[in-house]
Formats: C-alpha cells, structure tokens, sequence
C-alpha cells in the first residue's frame, strides 16, 4: 500500500532514468564504540550514495523489494521508510520526505544517497546516528566527538591561537616541558580533518593531533615565554578557546604579577577578541533548534515524593537534568539552560519566566510520581489541557486577535498573551511533542498504563513555547525507586528523552 501511494505520488514528475554506470569515490568512516571501519560509496550522476547492502548489515535492517512497484521498503524495528526507483521521495513512517537523488538500482544491489542517512534513517532508528559530510564521518551511539577548527592571529609579541569547538566540550590546557601545550577534551575522540597551523611564528612551530584522539598539541617555537588561555562564546552555539602564546622579553616582568623595574619592557596586553570575528566551523543548522529549557521539578526545602528507602524527587529530576543537559548539547550542539543547577527552590513562574525571557524553543519539566500503592509504575508523559481555563485560553489557543482602539481613530487587531495563558497557543505542538517523548521513552523502559496524558499543570500554564512534563517513575514503588537512584536507569531515560526531541524536531521539520 505505502508503496502504491509513493508510486501514485510520482506521476506527476518525471519518469525513471536507466541507472548510469557509478564511479568511486572516498569511503565515509563509520565510528561507533567498537572501533571504526569503513563504509563505501560510489558516484551516480553526480549524487555520492551508500550500497543499502551495507547499511542494512550496519544498522540490522530489514529491506524488501517490491519489483511490481518498483520500489523497497527498508524496516527497522516497528517503523519503515518506502522508496521509489522513479523519483527522489521517500515515504518514512507514512511521512513523505524529498531526497537529493533517486534510489539506484546496479544490477543485483541498490544505492542511496548519502543523505538518505540523516533525513530518512535517523528519524526510524532506535541507536543515535548522526552523519557528517564535511569529515565524511558516520557516528553511531552515544560518541562525544566535537568538532575543531583552528585559526592562527601573529598579533605583535603575541601569537593567538584560536581552537573553535562544537558542541561545547569540557577541556584542560597544561604545558608538557618546554616544547608544546596539550589541548585535552573529555572526548572519545575529535573531528578536526586539518588541524594545522597553516602559519608559523617565533613562538608557534605547529598545531597538530595529539598523541590521543582526545587531544590537540600545540608545537612552540624557540622564543615562547608563557601562555594564557580563556574561553570565549562562539557561534551558533560553538566554543571558542583563545590561547595567547607570550614572547620572551629582553627583561621578562618578576612573578607576582609586580610592575617591572625601570628600564624593563612590559609583556603587552592581550589584544581582545573582536565579536566579529567569522565562524571557523561551518555548522550544520540544528532544524529549527536553539534553546532548550529543562526544568528540575521541586528543590530546595520542598523535596517533592520520597521512596521507602529515602530517595528524594528533588535530587532525582536535578540529576537526570544534567544529564540531558551534557547529552542534548553534545548530541545536537543547542544551547541548554536549567531551571536549576543546585538544590534551591524556584517557584513555578520563575521556572516560566526563565524560558519565555530566553526564547527557548522547547520547555521539559521532569518529575517523580508517588501513589499510595506500592505496585503502581511506569513513566507517564503530560502536557496541558485546556480545560478549567475557560473561554479565554480557547480563544487564545485559536489565535483570534483583540481589536484596541488607536491614536487618532479607528482599531487594530492585536494578539494579547495574558502570562499565565501563555501555554494555550502551543497546546497541539505540545500535544506532537508528547507523543513523540512518549514513544521514544516506550522503546526504552516500562510505561504507565496511561503513559499520555492531559493535565492542568501550573509549571507549563505559563510556558510560550512547546512544552511536556515527563513523569519519571514512581519512587513509591521499591523498585523503581531503586532503579531511578542508579546511573543505568537515570542515563536511559536520558537518552530516550534525547530521542524524544530529536523525533519532534524532525516531525516539526517535515510539517514547514
């Protein structure tokens, strides 16, 4: 059927070219934790493509062809993407998506191209996939491999070397000896294709890989002095390490920090770093994405529920928050700010205020449930209802206008969002948000007979954005409070959430 409707949705376009005769070309590097190994392409028409041969051993899919259709349908687990050898349009979970080229047939095997990965692949796929065309890199599962670029600035007695990294990633400078620096990520591994200097001073010799694949080593040259290092905000979300590689002086200044004596030359001020400066990374765009919000439920003196054992809701959702927060900004490079970062109390509005005044994109409230029976659990997902907020959170939800009489006559329709409404205008989007928590947290672990709900929820009223509040577990039930106090549960649960956001982000995508 799906095959049909793809076939149907084709005849308007034009019909199918023979397949042309492929060329090589340079393989992709597959990297997950069990080492790496190459994934090859060839060159139809122009267009790079993966043999589906190859990406079905890779990723354990189930490919069928349909010759009277003309056309596959490639499963993984419970969702299936549908092509057509006659047009670049593939069918994903019933979602019609375009792709760059048309599958290609050569002889016995079928091609696709390289981006049937990340637009038709990534949304169906139980494991992180993430594909990198500029490093030709593949990644599967969780690896923590930031992208670097490097620019080299000769600024008078001082060499600036700036390292831009994407997303964030937490990093140390140290001096080894006299002869280099060594630039250590908390990484798997780095994505930095050409890390060279491409310039050389008397205090700069190179830039190059370190002697792991977390580090970078910075070669000195025989005039080097000292350093200094900071970190700077970089676009689009990125970091930017600035390094200043100090000259030695005629009369180098006394330690302490002193003014030098008469007669000595000062070490010069570092330049400061212009705003302007240009991106060294080119980043792919996050789909839409930029800030995310996650809110930790309760804090501070109000604990919230309480396990036999003593475990705290408090310190529960403050836990699994840092963890999504390290795993969303390592995963899709997004800005993410917490609600809270410490054990204070921070009234529902605040919570609010926090994510509207930061134009946040999406809002993930995280909570433990409690009941007074010990044998209920599972993960519930809510977003809010309307119901109890009367005629004026559904017109708001409909985005009808009031009319407001301005200067020198006549009226103008203007949107007004009352506060504590704000919420009202993204219940359908929070409502596509929930289901897609939902399904990405059922993959993963136990839910709740009513894992899907609606609710009056006072932290999300306020909320101008998409917004979800993720029920974590019961922590009455001895059990789930066992398991949501240890890391195995708390980081699955982090990364179905990840999941979550990643299928909502696509859905959102494919709806523009």
């Amino acid at each position: 059927m799906l095959l049909a409707a793809l076939t149907a949705a084709c005849l308007c376009l034009s019909i199918a070219l023979p397949a042309q005769q492929p060329s090589p070309a340079s393989p992709y590097t597959v990297v997950a934790r069990d080492g790496r190994r190459p994934l090859a392409t060839r060159v139809f028409g122009g267009q790079e493509m993966f043999a589906l041969d190859d990406l079905a051993r890779l990723f354990n899919l189930a490919v069928r062809e349909d010759a009277a259709a003309g056309g596959i349908s490639i499963t993984s687990g419970t969702q299936t993407v549908v092509l057509s050898q006659q047009q670049p349009l593939a069918s994903v979970s019933g979602r019609m998506i375009s792709l760059p080229a048309a599958a290609v047939r050569d002889g016995r095997a079928w091609y696709v191209p390289v981006d049937f990965v990340s637009r038709a692949l990534v949304p169906i796929h139980s494991t992180r996939l993430e594909l990198r065309k500029p490093s030709r890199l593949l990644l599967v599962g969780d690896i923590r491999m930031p992208r670097v670029a490097a620019r080299v600035e000769p600024l008078g007695s001082i060499t600036r070397v700036t390292l831009e990294v994407a997303p964030p990633t937490p990093h140390t400078v140290t001096q080894d000896g006299q002869q280099r620096l060594i630039v250590r990520f908390e990484a798997d591994a780095l994505d930095a294709p050409d890390i060279r200097a491409g310039a050389t001073t008397d205090t700069l010799q190179n830039i190059r890989a370190g002697d792991t694949p977390q580090a970078i080593t910075i070669d000195l040259g025989p005039r080097f002095a000292s350093f200094r290092a900071a970190d700077q905000p970089g676009p689009a979300g990125s970091t930017r390490i600035v390094i200043d590689l100090v000259a030695q002086t005629e009369a180098p200044p006394p330690a302490g920090g002193q003014p030098p004596a008469s007669g000595q030359a000062p070490v010069p001020p570092a330049p400061p770093v212009q705003p302007e400066t240009p991106p060294l990374l080119d980043l792919p765009p996050a789909g839409g994405l930029r800030t995310i919000v996650i809110d930790a439920g309760h804090g501070g003196d109000d604990t919230g529920a309480k396990g036999e054992k003593g475990t705290l809701e408090k310190n529960v959702t403050l836990s699994v928050a840092r963890r999504l927060k390290a795993s969303i900004e390592t995963r899709l490079g997004v800005r993410v700010l917490l609600t809270r970062d410490g054990d204070q109390s921070v009234a529902s509005d605040q919570r609010a205020a926090l994510a509207n005044n930061n134009k946040a994109d999406l809002f993930i409230s995280l909570h433990a449930n409690a009941s007074v029976r010990p044998g209920v659990s599972g993960i519930e997902v809510f977003y809010l209802t309307l119901e109890g907020y009367g005629a004026e959170a559904q017109r708001l939800a409909t985005g009808r206008a009031d009319s407001l009489p301005v200067l020198g006559g006549g009226t103008r329709d203007i949107e007004i969002t009352p506060w504590e409404m704000a919420q009202a205008r993204h219940v359908d989007q929070s409502a596509a948000f929930a289901r897609a928590v939902e399904a990405a947290l059922r993959d993963r672990v136990t839910m709740s007979p009513r894992a899907l709900q609606q609710a009056p929820l006072r932290v999300l009223v306020g909320v101008n954005m998409p917004a979800v509040l993720v029920e974590l577990g019961f922590l009455t039930n001895p059990q789930e409070e066992q398991q949501l106090a240890g890391d195995e549960r708390q980081n699955t649960i982090v990364q179905a959430l990840v999941d979550g956001v990643l299928r909502y982000r696509s859905s959102a995508q494919g709806t523009r």
